[in-house]
């Protein structure tokens, strides 16, 4: 029989907990961006559908809850994925946001977007094809009946702690403000370029990365909340952003470095590449170049500036882009020997994400901090960064607010395709510009390099 007073979430779960809990790792996460309120009702509301007898019944049957022989069973590996419980939540923010204005259904939008999708990555809005007119797909699930989004029935039953929370951050002037100004502020920048932000597709595909940066830290939140639950084991090897400080990541580099001999020529041209990476650390964050030909050290040398740039500024992590698995094994295998001396657990420093690792190679600490890239330096491929601001589904997407302040460094920038680069240099300024960001670009080959540094420093 179902239980009428807890309801869950998952096995050893309930939704209070859960639902409390994923708000609270939402709004940190959104606070990079001081959209902490924002990631906070998003955490709270995006499983209220869950509230519903029909979902109850549900997840009741497939824990062993419900007995089989009880007329409330039900077949729920039947049933997996059929039960609509995300779009309660969003109904619920486009109800009581869309009644303040454009500024509220302009914000509504973006929310609502996000708890709808927390399951099947953004959805379309509008519905596009060749011959048919457009739909509003948006409105459509907005509108979705009472019988198959429980909204009504959810609210009914809400616990009383998640109430009182929804209650005091849906009337929060900064709700609405915190968006208002992060949209403001795109387009303030563009209009500084001299274009009109209204009808400038760059500004629009900025904004765009904005939802997805929140869109992240909810589905980020929701996947940890839940793991931790469900495996507690595996919530004990996760970092959270507690990692060891940077003075401690550079003491171990600088006295690698200084272990370097300095007779032959190549010697003292590395050092003063690495000197000058020292010095370019101190300055604001920003978009930077490096063009080092081959065999001048650039692999130490742009992890100094990194390194002493992220202590600098406060900065959350370093992540190498690289489009060669061959380069990041041996990247990845000259910094782990200066960055993870013994005893320290292999990937809680130098973390590699990328297709070439085996099983041997990878271990299970490691495949759970790679699927958030829960670490102070991470070493993955072109693909795997591209896959994070523009694929499809949640995997990635879960990974694009550990892209804000973070220095990324980008080796090999000539190899990215040329009909990219557009793209890629407007992704670039939003990290940027936007989520505090600063990048690197490095080379041994400079033409394809200038290229690039020039549309994202324009």
């Amino acid at each position: 029989m179902v239980s009428m007073t807890t309801y869950v979430a998952h096995k050893n779960h309930t939704l209070e907990q859960h639902l409390l809990g994923v708000a609270d790792k939402a709004k940190s996460f959104a606070a990079k961006l001081n959209l902490s309120e924002q990631g906070e009702l998003l955490g709270l509301l995006h499983d209220l559908g869950k509230y519903s007898g029909e979902f109850q019944v549900y997840i009741q049957s497939a824990i062993g809850l419900i007995n089989e022989d009880e007329d409330d069973y039900v077949d729920a590996h039947g049933l997996r994925g059929t039960i609509d419980h995300s779009t309660a939540g969003a109904q619920l923010i486009w109800e009581k946001l869309a009644k303040h204005g454009d500024i509220g259904k302009i914000v509504g939008q973006v929310l609502a977007l996000c708890v709808a999708s927390h399951h099947s990555g953004l959805i379309d809005c509008i519905s596009s094809g060749a011959g048919v007119p457009a739909k509003d797909k948006f409105t459509k699930r907005m509108s979705t009946p009472e019988a198959r989004a429980h909204l009504l029935e959810a609210k009914g039953k809400m616990n009383a702690n998640i109430s009182a929370r929804f209650q005091a951050l849906i009337v929060s002037p900064e709700l609405l403000g915190g968006i208002k100004e992060s949209v403001r502020r795109v387009m303030t920048y563009d209009l500084t370029k001299g274009v009109d932000p209204s009808q400038n597709q760059i500004t629009q595909f900025k904004i765009g990365l904005l939802v997805r940066f929140l869109f992240s830290c909810l589905i980020d939140a929701d996947r940890l909340d839940t793991a931790d639950a469900e495996k507690p084991r595996s919530a004990k090897k996760r970092q959270y952003g507690n990692y060891v400080e940077w003075a401690t990541l550079i003491e171990r580099l600088e006295k690698r470095l200084l272990e370097f001999g300095d007779t032959e020529t190549i010697d003292k041209i590395r050092r003063d590449i690495a000197n000058h990476c020292l010095d370019a650390a101190q300055r604001n964050k920003g978009v930077f170049t490096l063009s080092v030909p081959t065999g001048g050290g650039k692999t130490l040398a742009s992890l100094r500036f990194a390194l002493h740039h992220a202590q600098q500024h406060k900065m959350d992590r370093v992540i190498y882009v690289i489009p060669f698995t061959s380069i990041i094994d041996q990247n990845a295998d000259v910094v782990r020997t200066i960055l993870e001396p013994k005893g320290v657990p292999r990937g809680s420093i130098v973390l590699e994400h990328h297709s070439n690792l085996t099983p041997e190679q990878q271990g299970w600490r490691e495949k759970i901090l790679a699927e958030n890239w829960d670490a102070p330096v991470i070493y993955t491929t072109t693909v795997q960064f591209l896959e994070t601001l523009f694929g499809a589904g949640t995997r990635g997407a879960r990974r694009m607010h550990q892209l804000a302040n973070t220095v990324l460094v980008f080796d090999e920038i000539q190899t990215l395709p040329v009909n990219t680069v557009h793209l890629f240099c407007n992704a670039i300024n939003f990290l940027v510009e936007h989520c505090c960001s600063s990048v690197v670009l490095c080379t041994a080959t400079q033409s394809m390099k200038k290229k690039i540094a020039c549309d994202c420093i324009d």
